[in-house]
């Protein structure tokens, strides 16, 4: 009577066969995006933190000496400075707010199968690649009270946005959350694919409605990626 032999699989061949895990995906989406923040945004703050306790003036070239905490002594003396903090306060929490809100929902839209997803995709990431003047003289033509095309199509006359004290702070939060929504919305997509299906397929097994599966599953697991955004 024939024989016949079985090999047993290797174990680790069999799972390096299927490629990148779902992890180490994600992780190759967002390392870019990370490193570049951190060389541009997060390198030149502490630059200028260490500026904070010298002289230097960038109007001259001389030498910057150490003064210790002087500047913030003087800075605390200000009358005016609680309420420029209560102002920058109330920007970062609008601004902050709202490119989360607006980045992640988009981000809940396209991670659906949509026609020309790619497409859409690239042109929503647009504003973050252009350049922080090119988008305030963008927006500063857009709310122009004279010509501005904004006050036209809401026919508000010659409303001025960025001179009104009560809209000023809006305006500018409105632009920023235009030019940063990307971005969350660049870290949510990966947190999103990132997701394993079979939990959304248990959770349609045992009839778990769209609250309960965006609450259970979905923002717990993606938390972490927003809190990166967040911070950054």
């Amino acid at each position: 009577m024939a024989t016949t032999m079985i090999t047993p699989l290797n174990t680790s061949s069999r799972a390096a066969s299927r490629g990148l895990s779902d992890i180490s995906i994600r992780n190759l989406f967002i390392i870019p995006t990370i490193v570049f923040l951190i060389v541009f945004n997060i390198f030149p703050l502490i630059y200028s933190l260490g500026y904070s306790f010298t002289d230097f003036r960038a109007s001259t070239n001389a030498p910057a000496n150490f003064v210790g905490l002087k500047n913030y002594r003087e800075l605390l003396s200000d009358p005016y400075i609680w309420n420029n903090f209560a102002v920058t306060a109330k920007y970062v929490i609008v601004s902050v707010v709202g490119q989360v809100v607006v980045g992640f929902g988009t981000a809940m839209l396209l991670n659906r199968t949509i026609p020309l997803k790619g497409l859409i995709t690239t042109l929503l990431l647009l504003p973050m690649m252009l350049s922080m003047a090119v988008v305030g003289l963008f927006w500063k033509l857009l709310y122009d009270p004279s010509w501005g095309v904004i006050n036209y199509v809401l026919d508000l006359g010659k409303f001025q946005w960025l001179g009104d004290p009560k809209m000023a702070l809006y305006a500018v939060a409105f632009t920023d959350i235009w030019m940063w929504s990307p971005f969350v919305m660049l870290l949510s997509l990966a947190g999103l694919s990132a997701v394993p299906k079979h939990l959304y397929e248990a959770a349609a097994i045992d009839r778990a409605g769209p609250f309960y599966t965006f609450f259970r599953i979905t923002l717990p697991l993606v938390a972490p990626i927003l809190m990166i955004a967040v911070i950054f």
